[in-house]
């Protein structure tokens, strides 16, 4: 569902960052309080659980806007097969701040 980031060892271990720490402790809370995973997920995709600048925010939406520009451009230039071979490859948390970012436009 994408609740979770983790990054893998060579040996396939899942190892988890203390932002996701800190968002695994709040999705048991909500469990906890009797929320389904998916109203934990829509509340996850509007509710920060961490604090970010204005700064590194500004910088993290230019770093999207090439990383978008760059998809765009690729996958102009490819076949259907390729397409899905460059949309496996987005990483969710690009996944993620694009969703978030759609929901700061259109609020």
């Amino acid at each position: 569902m994408g609740l979770l980031d983790a990054e893998r060892s060579a040996t396939n271990y899942r190892y988890y960052d203390p932002a996701m720490i800190k968002r695994l402790q709040f999705i048991e809370q909500r469990k906890q309080q009797g929320r389904s995973l998916i109203e934990i997920q829509q509340e996850l995709n509007i509710t920060p659980y961490e604090e970010i600048d204005v700064h590194t925010l500004r910088l993290k939406m230019q770093d999207l806007e090439q990383d978008v520009a760059s998809l765009l451009e690729q996958m102009n230039d490819q076949d259907d097969q390729k397409i899905e071979i460059i949309k496996k490859n987005v990483s969710p948390s690009s996944i993620a701040l694009m969703q978030s970012l759609l929901l700061l436009i259109h609020h």
